[in-house]
């Protein structure tokens, strides 16, 4: 099954502590941008990549992919929004390509083929499918700083991305999402209020999201540059 895929590098990562968008931060020797997206690059089922970008970070974009040589896919890239919804949409609007749309984080750099094939397999059955993992912690449930609950956690899991989805149901999430003015943390919280369902596919715990300055040590481990075998990102 072909796809397009909207990838996300629009953010500016202020949890980073970074002067610079941490797209661009160097990981063993790559910016994170491209050990996100080079999964991608080897996807034959990748027809299309939508670049969503910020509007000065434009012309770097476009240096970084002359080098990594992307013939033989089609390729655009858009300016984002000020929000991570607004930069959705806006690769919505170049897209059409394929019936299947993937969304995916920029600052993960770790998905892998495998997460990609069940994803594809689940929007295949059920129409909208994300990556997710169980979570492994006691959740409690915190107000002013005093614990009001212990929260169950059999049955909550971390979403991560990619996201995928048919067209037209991820269209009309947008559309009723600006109809109503409603805000959503990911592509599946607008699915939701259609309401249609998702499916859960398992993800990884390697597929880390790079949040804040505390996580570019673990990356790094991940990739092998800390007595971690970079074999490991293989493992879901």
């Amino acid at each position: 099954m072909n796809y397009e895929l909207i990838f996300l590098a629009a953010g500016q990562g202020k949890r980073m502590n970074a002067k610079q968008n941490k797209m661009w931060l160097d990981l063993v020797g790559e910016p994170i941008f491209i050990h996100a997206l080079r999964p991608f690059l080897a996807d034959n089922r990748c027809s299309k990549m939508i670049i969503v970008c910020q509007d000065a970070e434009r012309k770097h974009v476009e240096k970084l992919m002359q080098q990594l040589n992307v013939a033989g896919k089609r390729l655009e890239i858009v300016i984002g929004g000020s929000e991570r919804q607004f930069s959705v949409a806006a690769g919505l609007e170049r897209a059409g390509l394929e019936q299947v749309i993937l969304v995916h984080d920029g600052a993960r750099p770790f998905v892998t083929l495998d997460i990609i094939d069940r994803l594809l397999i689940g929007v295949e059955k059920n129409r909208a499918a994300i990556c997710a993992v169980k979570v492994k912690d006691t959740v409690k449930r915190v107000k002013n700083d005093i614990v009001q609950e212990t929260v169950d956690r059999e049955d909550l899991w971390q979403v991560q991305t990619p996201q995928a989805f048919e067209l037209p149901v991820l269209q009309k999430a947008h559309e009723l999402a600006k109809k109503e003015q409603f805000l959503g943390t990911d592509e599946a919280s607008l699915v939701e209020r259609l309401p249609f369902p998702v499916t859960i596919v398992q993800g990884s715990y390697y597929n880390i999201k790079l949040t804040t300055p505390e996580d570019m040590p673990l990356a790094k481990g991940i990739l092998g540059e800390i007595n971690i075998d970079s074999s490991i990102i293989n493992e879901d």
